[in-house]
């Protein structure tokens, strides 16, 4: 399983990548691996803020449809166009074309109590 380095992590399988006051939002190499197929990912809070920890959207394979949370608390300012038509870019490259919102952070210190990259790869037996 791909784990980066520069990314923070949750323990629901999500990654943070923060670019100044703004963060890209999307899902593990692992949470992908696990979910199997991505057929459908429903994103209905653009424009809306949300709290650490509340869902931001859902993503379904073949097999299951989960919730994806946020990892900080922003504003939803806009989803991943491309995965409209092409929801297996998170299959194919989850930590670039296949990120899934981007988010204008609130609060920046809530980045520190995610997981780093190491911490990640223990609690997924990387």
């Amino acid at each position: 399983m791909n784990v980066l380095d520069n990314l923070k992590y949750t323990a629901e399988h999500e990654w943070l990548k923060v670019e100044g006051e703004e963060a890209y939002i999307g899902v593990t190499d692992f949470a992908q691996h696990e979910l199997g197929d991505i057929v459908f990912i429903e994103v209905e809070t653009v424009g809306e803020s949300l709290e650490k920890g509340e869902t931001f959207g859902t993503i379904e394979a073949v097999k299951t449809v989960s919730d994806m949370y946020m990892p900080i608390s922003g504003e939803v300012i806009e989803f991943n166009d491309l995965l409209v038509s092409n929801p297996e870019l998170v299959n194919k490259d989850p930590f670039g074309d296949g990120w899934i919102i981007k988010i204008r952070v609130q609060d920046i210190a809530q980045a520190e109590g995610l997981l780093s990259a190491e911490a990640y790869k223990q609690l997924i037996g990387a």
